[in-house]
């Protein structure tokens, strides 16, 4: 079979992003993601309103990606999805509508893990993105998952380092929680710490291994500080919010830096990404821009649109295995706890 062009459709629905992704020979034609404005009110991501929202998108959302694309559905020669981890009723609608369309266009199925496809997202072939070498090391930062992973090959990976509870992204969003901030919090206390004094509050940072992290008591931290300051004076949030927002966005940073640092001192590896949708944060994005300057790493940072949850990055994962022959079985089932590893 000629390789002239692999056209590969790529299907994300492991939280509450319905997305669809067409990509040829590693280039992204189309990123089609349907938003669910309806957990905003429950202040978090409701699974059951999440799947069915998915079941109401997921046909629309892929014929766009197609049409975007400039291609038929014929032109396809296979078809990846997110097996896990995420929530098992929204896994499921992809993995069942991945199925059908593969039987019916009777091309291969692929099964892609959505942790090792935020990594691969930076294997998208754009003008202006460089590509990692191997090895490099990557911190992946999201909603659900704080880890360093360093990467020896597109399917190689290895944990260096994860949190022992929460998430760096529940951090960001439970901090805008106590603040009364809506739901999703994180980039609003982005938008909030652009205009505050980062030192203008201290909190406490964890003491936990060097490439471990944890985010539990650094929540509770600012809870109590925020009560405390609020008995004192009912206007306190109003006052200081920017600054609130500024000193907890560059205590979490700081947190994620002193790993990184930890982790170079300890692999010697200097080629340094992030991914995930935390990555999307300003301040991340700037302190690893400043860091190539300051101590010679070199930075890979992902466009804003591969960041958070989407098809691309399932695409292009999906192109990867496809150039392997690695193919799934019909068989294959949706796992809603996947290590990055698996």
């Amino acid at each position: 079979m000629s390789r002239e062009n692999i056209y590969i459709l790529g299907i994300e629905s492991s939280c509450d992003d319905t997305s669809a992704s067409v990509i040829c020979n590693g280039k992204v034609l189309s990123n089609v993601v349907a938003n669910q404005e309806v957990h905003a009110k429950y202040g978090g991501v409701v699974p059951e309103l999440a799947s069915r929202a998915h079941q109401q998108n997921i046909v629309p959302v892929v014929q766009q990606a197609i049409e975007q694309a400039g291609i038929t559905k014929n032109n396809l020669n296979a078809i990846a999805f997110t097996r896990g981890p995420g929530l098992m009723g929204s896994l499921l609608v992809g993995t069942s509508f991945a199925k059908s369309l593969a039987l019916g266009l009777n091309i291969p199925l692929i099964d892609v893990n959505h942790m090792q496809a935020h990594i691969l997202a930076h294997f998208i072939k754009e003008e202006e993105s460089k590509i990692p070498p191997f090895p490099f090391v990557c911190l992946t930062i999201s909603g659900g998952h704080t880890q360093i992973v360093k990467i020896t090959s597109h399917f190689e990976m290895e944990i260096l380092g994860e949190t022992i509870d929460d998430a760096v992204g529940e951090a960001f969003d439970k901090s805008a929680k106590i603040l009364g901030l809506p739901y999703p919090g994180g980039p609003l206390i982005d938008k909030y710490a652009q205009l505050g004094n980062p030192k203008a509050f201290k909190f406490t940072k964890p003491k936990v291994g060097d490439l471990e992290f944890s985010f539990s008591g650094l929540k509770t931290g600012i809870l109590y500080f925020v009560q405390k300051n609020v008995k004192e004076n009912p206007n306190f949030i109003k006052e200081n919010l920017n600054d609130i927002c500024a000193s907890i966005q560059y205590t979490i940073i700081e947190i994620l830096m002193d790993k990184l640092k930890n982790t170079i001192k300890q692999t010697g590896i200097k080629h340094i990404a992030i991914a995930g949708g935390v990555s999307a944060n300003s301040e991340i994005r700037k302190r690893l821009t400043l860091a190539e300057k300051h101590w010679g790493w070199i930075t890979y940072i992902p466009k804003f649109e591969y960041t958070t949850d989407n098809a691309a990055m399932i695409a292009i994962a999906g192109y990867l295995k496809y150039l392997n022959n690695d193919y799934s079985d019909i068989s294959v089932t949706a796992k809603a706890r996947l290590k990055v590893t698996e």
